[in-house]
């Protein structure tokens, strides 16, 4: 992902997408999974920034979609193949949309007494028409982790910190600083900083960026959740994976898209004690159950394989699913393809999911 920015930047453009796993992570996965990222909140997911694809069917039939027209005729195709997980083609060659790089950008770090103060500001911000490009949250036990690995500038006594990022035209970027500064002070800020050097800036982003590797040090195992709920009810949510936290005796942090409302929950625990990795899974289906209870979803980017198969009907009826299974017997009618993916194959209880699950068989 990141070489594509890499190689776009002497021209004045980048790739906008760009999931905290930038560095590693591939386009062709990016495009399985629709992948998001920090600064997908102004300018989409992989989806919106995908022309069009070649992909190999498993009769192995090559079709191409899209292309580098903005709009094609037809079924938009190359939105289908986009997040479907392998289950429908192969993907052997993307054509993106690069971003021209802005005029002037602003990083900012709120710091926050607590993280219902932090969640409060991201829907404030947005409720006075800002729309950074990027609004990330860390609560205390998360960012004091990241500290401790990276040492990007993090306050180790604050209780939740905004990571937000302004792009645009530098007078509209100067109005907005002074907006959001304003935003998250009005609703409990300690402080907003502001990176005064390129070198600044980077090394918050290099907190962020390197948060899932800074759990490392735990030497524990780290189940990464991924639900999704509308902006207004980041409070609330918070509050459940907290209660969720007490009631399973289980470590959970949180560093996630808090501008459009994709948490990713860390639930550490030890694979090697017998009746954690169960512990864990029901936690995370708890919290996965809260967000579609309050309009949320089971996934904004990581996907759904799996781990949340036969959990799709807490959010699509037998008639959403059914209709799923038919597009995927079109393209892909023997199951060849990423086989017991994404669609439930029949009703099952959890006991039979876990099984199926590789740490059960520790």
């Amino acid at each position: 992902n990141l070489e594509i920015t890499q190689a776009a930047a002497p021209h004045g453009y980048f790739y906008a997408p760009d999931p905290s796993s930038q560095k590693a992570c591939t386009i062709g996965g990016n495009v399985a999974e629709n992948a998001g990222g920090p600064h997908t909140l102004a300018y989409g997911v992989t989806t919106n920034h995908v022309m069009g694809l070649e992909v190999v069917l498993p009769d192995g039939t090559v079709i191409r979609t899209g292309g580098k027209a903005p709009d094609s005729p037809g079924y938009d195709l190359t939105g289908l193949m986009v997040g479907s997980e392998g289950t429908l083609g192969i993907v052997t060659e993307v054509t993106v949309r690069l971003m021209r790089a802005p005029e002037a950008v602003k990083t900012m770090l709120g710091v926050f007494e607590s993280v219902d103060a932090a969640s409060e500001a991201v829907a404030a911000i947005t409720a006075e028409a800002i729309i950074p490009v990027a609004m990330e949250m860390l609560d205390g036990w998360m960012l004091r982790c990241v500290e401790e690995s990276t040492h990007a500038g993090y306050p180790m006594d604050a209780e939740a910190v905004l990571l937000i990022e302004l792009e645009g035209l530098r007078e509209v970027v100067e109005e907005q600083q002074a907006r959001v500064d304003a935003v998250c002070m009005a609703n409990g800020a300690r402080e907003v900083r502001l990176a005064r050097t390129p070198e600044e800036r980077e090394r918050l982003w290099s907190g962020r960026k390197g948060a899932f590797g800074a759990i490392g040090v735990y030497g524990k195992a780290c189940y990464v959740q991924d639900g999704v709920v509308p902006r207004t009810q980041l409070p609330g949510t918070m509050r459940k994976i907290q209660q969720v936290s007490r009631d399973y005796g289980l470590t959970i942090g949180n560093i996630f898209h808090a501008g459009d409302g994709n948490l990713h929950p860390l639930i550490l625990f030890d694979a090697k004690v017998p009746g954690e990795y169960e512990k864990v899974v029901r936690a995370g289906t708890e919290i996965l159950t809260y967000c579609v209870s309050v309009g949320g979803s089971l996934t904004g980017e990581h996907g759904v394989g799996i781990e949340k198969r036969d959990i799709m009907p807490l959010l699509f009826s037998d008639d959403d699913l059914e209709m799923m299974r038919r597009v995927k017997g079109t393209c892909n009618p023997t199951g060849l393809l990423n086989p017991l993916k994404v669609l439930p194959a029949y009703k099952t209880c959890m006991e039979v999911s876990l099984a199926a699950h590789p740490f059960a068989k520790r």
